[in-house]
């Protein structure tokens, strides 16, 4: 695929990051990219074009980057979702697991009105934990998740599948081998 090619090459491999044996995929280089920026927002938001979606939420840090270029071009909100004890208002909070432990991540409990049409953006998906809990979350407050959107996809690791099996479906613009 030309696209999936020309939008890897903009993508860097840093070698033994954060721990030996891992390879991180840095999209700080597809974002200084104008037109591979603008080639992987447009695919990101190709099949909801024209459609009802009401906000997209992105995931802190990375997703929001995206997801604010996302909901801009569907004409929808953009809804963060952080780490706890970052946002000012009154909160939602669900855990979600990590490789060594479990982390919360927190939403305004009043973003998303019950019944509203959501899509879920973030830059990678790996073991899809992360994804899992802002998919619950969001469903938590009535959002209706109709998507989660992500640059990369690391399918060894299954977490893509894990929100496919949420009935969530999923959009990545490219995949790499391993972790």
């Amino acid at each position: 695929m030309i696209l999936e090619d020309d939008l890897k090459a903009a993508v860097r491999t840093i070698p033994d990051y954060p721990k030996p044996g891992i390879l991180f995929r840095d999209i700080t280089t597809l974002l200084g990219d104008a037109r591979a920026f603008r080639r992987a927002v447009d695919q990101l938001v190709h099949p909801w074009a024209g459609s009802k979606i009401d906000k997209v939420a992105g995931i802190e840090a990375r997703g929001f980057i995206l997801g604010g270029a996302v909901a801009h071009q569907l004409s929808a909100g953009f809804v963060p979702i952080r780490k706890k004890g970052k946002l000012p208002h009154q909160t939602v909070r669900m855990a979600y697991a990590l490789e060594y432990g479990t982390d919360e991540m927190e939403i305004h409990v009043d973003a998303i009105a019950p019944g509203e049409r959501v899509i879920l953006v973030d830059d990678l998906i790996a073991t899809g934990w992360t994804a899992e809990g802002a998919v619950k979350l969001l469903r938590q407050i009535g959002a209706e998740v109709c998507a989660a959107c992500f640059i990369i996809d690391l399918p060894d690791l299954g977490g893509a599948d894990k929100l496919r099996g949420m009935n969530v479906p999923v959009r990545t613009l490219m995949q790499f081998d391993g972790h």
